[in-house]
């Protein structure tokens, strides 16, 4: 108050301080998701059983140098080219954006600039020679909302544990890559589209990706039309290489019940690396 008893006039910069430090918190985030790293959400089943759908991991940028596709928050569209760029090694597990609509999908990389890729009987043949792989048995995955493993050529993979518990026991088999990358996929047996493919040559500056779950993934041996990758993909739609999982869900938790937030929680899954042994 003024000495002659009126109010002092309201500082209009006042009202603009949280505003500019929500707007700077902000731009912090988008800028470290753009250039450091990024949460990603696992929306299906094409990556079991490394990734099971509610799945939430963490996917770094810098590993690959950074193209159009970095930023969270995208303003043009494809520019080839990448800074700082290097290419994935085999094996792999890269977020790409899809061509046709952008979208982010997740897949392993299979196939490096130079390599001819086929797919026999459901076999990855990479330069002529077949990727070997090690029947592993019938997985162990956990029956809730998120794997439900009802549609009609998962239902016979069913069956109850001794903890009375339901899983979904689908065929895996261990891939081992030329350059000693080792991770687990699911076969579900023979007659699936994508089980004969190629061969194909990866042109210059392209990748060949597959999802670990072989006939249930849209990849690089679908068309774009078919929500597939169309083929090897450009380098510069590489987004990131996927880390390790921060967390999952089963899917049975619901707003309205807090409680519910905690009890959906797969605490087997938190943590869990996403890089292939090797």
């Amino acid at each position: 108050m003024s000495h002659d008893g009126a109010s002092a006039p309201p500082d209009r910069r006042a009202f603009l301080r949280p505003i500019w430090g929500w707007g700077l918190l902000l731009a912090g985030i988008l800028t470290i998701q753009s250039v450091a790293a990024r949460p990603f959400y696992i929306p299906s089943a094409s990556m079991m059983p490394a990734l099971e759908k509610g799945d939430r991991l963490i996917a770094s940028k810098y590993p690959y140098g950074w193209s159009w596709v970095s930023p969270v928050i995208r303003v043009t569209g494809p520019v080839p080219g990448r800074l700082m760029g290097k290419l994935p090694e085999r094996g792999d597990i890269v977020i790409v954006a899809r061509r046709s609509d952008g979208a982010d999908l997740i897949k392993r990389v299979i196939g490096l600039p130079g390599d001819t890729i086929a797919v026999r009987d459901g076999i990855v043949v990479l330069n002529g020679t077949p990727v070997p792989r090690e029947a592993r048995g019938p997985a162990r995955i956990a029956i809730d909302p998120n794997v439900p493993c009802d549609a009609p050529d998962l239902a016979r993979f069913r069956f109850r544990g001794a903890d009375a518990r339901e899983y979904c026991g689908v065929p895996v088999y261990r891939e081992t890559l030329p350059n000693g990358a080792r991770y687990d996929t699911i076969d579900l047996g023979r007659g699936y589209e994508g089980d004969r493919f190629g061969p194909i040559a990866v042109p210059e500056n392209h990748l060949f990706l597959m999802g670990d779950n072989r006939d249930q993934s849209a990849d690089s041996r679908f068309a774009l039309s078919r929500g597939g990758l169309g083929g090897p993909v450009p380098f510069e739609t590489i987004g990131g290489r996927a880390e390790f999982i921060t967390y999952s869900v089963d899917g049975s938790g619901r707003w309205i019940n807090p409680v519910s937030w905690f009890t959906a929680m797969r605490g087997d899954r938190a943590a869990e690396s996403l890089r292939p042994v090797r």
